[in-house]
């Protein structure tokens, strides 16, 4: 069985090497102490979601924290090429499923679109919380998925924004129910950025499907059944990490 992951700023980690002591406190020693009852020779690891992972075992437990004894120490490099997914925003929490399980299949990067056919709108106060609360989800998906790295939540962009994002891409794909070309027989970059555009429920524009083609993006579809905007993301990425990352 795989050891509980909890997420650490990156200062706790840095320099530790095996045999050091480090502390777990604030938000995540509670839920280790006191939600997940973590007890003295339990073994975890603590990571920083930038690469760097200590795996060790749990010497001492106080009321909000705990002790780890580090064991061993990693640093994962950053994958190559990246795995960047642009999803729309969406009605009935379909962005937030998405953004939840595109984690688990390894996306390096959300981008949250507000694409024309949006009827979610992020602005003001309620759309800086919509935005943490995608960041909550993409925090707790990592650790449920014991990754090392959390993807970065990028910056909300408008279709023009994501058409300067395509062109500086390695390679990007729109998934398109229309679209002829499978994604399964594309061919990754071995560098750079990898960008999968999901449009919302009501389907992505004609006017930015051509604008980002214009820019060099490549409409693709999954397969024969049409998928929803919060399943397209995730089983675009399972299809690009079975072809390398997943081998």
């Amino acid at each position: 069985m795989t050891l509980p992951v909890h997420l650490v700023p990156a200062a706790v980690l840095a320099g530790r090497h095996a045999g050091d002591t480090v502390r777990l406190d604030g938000p995540e020693g509670r839920h280790a102490v006191a939600v997940r009852r973590t007890r003295v020779g339990e073994r975890l690891v603590l990571a920083d979601g930038a690469g760097r992972a200590v795996e060790g075992e749990v010497v001492a437990v106080g009321r909000d924290e705990l002790d780890l004894r580090v064991d061993a120490v990693r640093d994962e490099p950053e994958p190559s090429p990246r795995f960047v997914l642009v999803q729309a925003l969406a009605k009935g929490g379909r962005d937030d499923q998405a953004v939840e399980a595109a984690t688990e299949c390894g996306v390096d990067e959300v981008v949250p679109w507000q694409a024309s056919r949006s009827i979610v709108q992020w602005r003001g106060e309620r759309g800086e919380k919509a935005r943490r609360g995608w960041d909550a989800v993409l925090v707790a998906a990592t650790k449920q998925s014991r990754r090392a790295r959390r993807p970065v939540l990028a910056a909300t962009a408008s279709t023009a924004d994501l058409v300067e994002r395509v062109r500086d891409a390695a390679a990007a794909y729109v998934l398109h129910e229309d679209a002829s070309e499978p994604l399964a027989g594309v061919a990754l970059p071995a560098t750079g950025d990898v960008v999968l555009v999901v449009g919302p429920e009501g389907g992505i524009a004609p006017e930015e499907v051509a604008a980002l083609e214009a820019a060099g993006a490549r409409a693709v579809r999954l397969g024969a059944t049409v998928l929803r905007a919060s399943s397209a993301g995730p089983a675009a990425l399972a299809v690009l990490s079975g072809m390398g990352r997943w081998r």
